[in-house]
């Protein structure tokens, strides 16, 4: 996940000890201070609940969801059963030219589930992989319609979408494009959401829906004949917790569909209950976009797994109008894999078992009060939030962006609490299943660290 900071690992606390004789050189660990992680290792050994639990010992209360993902709380038995289950009797199963019942039987699930007219479900392994996917499918519906001349992707400023070549080229976070030359040729940006907001707003931001009239600069200057899509997240989570404007959305929507562009909402974050009362937030803005990504809480982060889902026109465009054969060149070895789709069907259960999106709305309230309550704390320059997500961003030390934040995430772990830092900037994001003083745990243990941070 993206982060600017440049932290000087010689600041930070000690860490845990690794267990004897476990070795560290070997892994080279994703978007980590490789360096200071082996010489201050912090190493979680199980999960329950709400709460990891260290190597040596000390319960840590997951106020993130691990990375955005573990939406119906750790180690919860329906979900383990079930890959338990299909471990034994389907270990792999290919999809091409080939299939088993599970991926059929979920995508009919997660059809259900999602906003009217988007039902056509293709399976991926991650958040990255999904975008990738949606992309080519935006450019293989243009093509299957004949309009060739529609190549160029929007994205947006400090959009995040993964790290493959395509999502880089859309994304719009510098340090993970700057060092990767070959990117997509033919990709434009929106200015990003956050720059005129105002600081301390609860939920949706007033006014500055404006800011989506920034396309149609975008399309009197390439012309919407060479625009195939635009990709923003509803919420952008991995930048800071950006909130969009009230209007922004619904706006992105018409404009796109006057000029016959495709949208696609990448929702791998913001999908399964993390900003209200529905799947996802598009069905929660009441705005449906051509295509949505999807992953993370698809299984609840048990086994790797990603979804793209897409309308029936988008999907019809390019199997209807293909040649006999191969309509779609693109999939993966493990699309649809047994034990994944395994997971996300017994997810997907539990969410509606426990009532787990409407316990997000019930909430919110809640959880609003909570975190604006840290709003006299030093260092606190504004606070964001929506559904059960929030920011708190700190203002930056002198010539050291991001120090500051970093040093609060190591002081939260080493006093039992997981956080997310990127920039200056705290994310939280918990299960869904937390509970009101498991909030006052979290908002308690963040004032204390800031009363006590330089």
């Amino acid at each position: 996940m993206a982060s600017t900071q440049t932290f000087d690992a010689d600041q930070a606390a000690p860490g845990i000890a690794a267990p004897a004789g476990l070795d560290l050189s070997h892994f080279w660990m994703p978007f980590t201070n490789n360096r200071h992680f082996k010489a201050n290792p912090r190493l979680f050994a199980s999960a329950s609940g709400m709460h990891y639990t260290t190597t040596d010992g000390r319960r840590v209360l997951d106020a993130t969801s691990g990375l955005w993902c573990v939406n119906a709380g750790h180690a919860r038995a329906p979900i383990t059963e079930a890959i338990r289950a299909a471990a034994g009797e389907l270990d792999f199963a290919p999809t091409f030219q080939l299939g088993h019942p599970l991926p059929f039987q979920l995508a009919s699930k997660l059809a259900g589930m999602m906003p009217e007219g988007l039902d056509r479900v293709f399976f991926t392994n991650s958040g990255s992989e999904s975008v990738e996917t949606a992309l080519k499918m935006a450019l293989a519906y243009h093509q299957a319609r004949g309009d060739h001349g529609r190549f160029r992707l929007i994205g947006r400023q400090r959009g995040y979408h993964g790290t493959n070549f395509g999502g880089i080229s859309v994304g719009g976070i510098g340090g993970n494009r700057r060092r990767y030359v070959s990117q997509l040729w033919g990709v434009d940006h929106l200015g990003h959401t956050h720059g005129q907001a105002l600081r301390f707003q609860r939920g949706l931001q007033p006014g500055n829906g404006g800011l989506a009239e920034e396309l149609e600069d975008l399309v009197a200057l390439h012309g919407a004949e060479t625009i195939a899509a635009v990709i923003v997240e509803p919420v952008a989570g991995s930048t800071g917790v950006l909130i969009p404007p009230q209007g922004y959305l619904e706006a992105l929507r018409a404009i796109t569909r006057k000029h016959g562009i495709l949208l696609i909402f990448d929702e791998v974050i913001t999908g399964f209950g993390r900003v209200g009362d529905a799947a996802t937030a598009a069905g929660v803005f009441g705005v449906t976009p051509d295509i949505l990504t999807l992953a993370k809480g698809l299984t609840n982060a048990t086994v790797p797994m990603g979804a793209v889902v897409a309308s029936r026109a988008v999907h019809d465009a390019i199997v209807d109008h293909a040649p006999p054969g191969i309509e779609f060149y693109h999939g993966y070895t493990y699309s649809g894999h047994p034990l994944a789709a395994a997971a996300g069907l017994a997810t997907l259960a539990l969410y509606e078992d426990e009532a787990l999106f409407a316990r997000t709305a019930a909430l919110a309230g809640l959880w609003e009060e909570a975190i604006h309550g840290l709003s006299d704390c030093p260092h606190v320059v504004d606070i964001r939030n929506i559904g059960l997500v929030a920011a708190i961003e700190l203002a930056p030390r002198d010539g050291a962006v991001g120090e500051r934040a970093m040093e609060v995430f190591h002081r939260a772990f080493d006093s039992g609490l997981l956080i997310r830092v990127t920039g200056d900037t705290i994310a939280l994001s918990p299960p869904l299943i937390i509970e009101e003083a498991q909030i006052g745990q979290i908002t308690e243990t963040l004032r204390d660290l800031l009363q006590t941070t330089a």
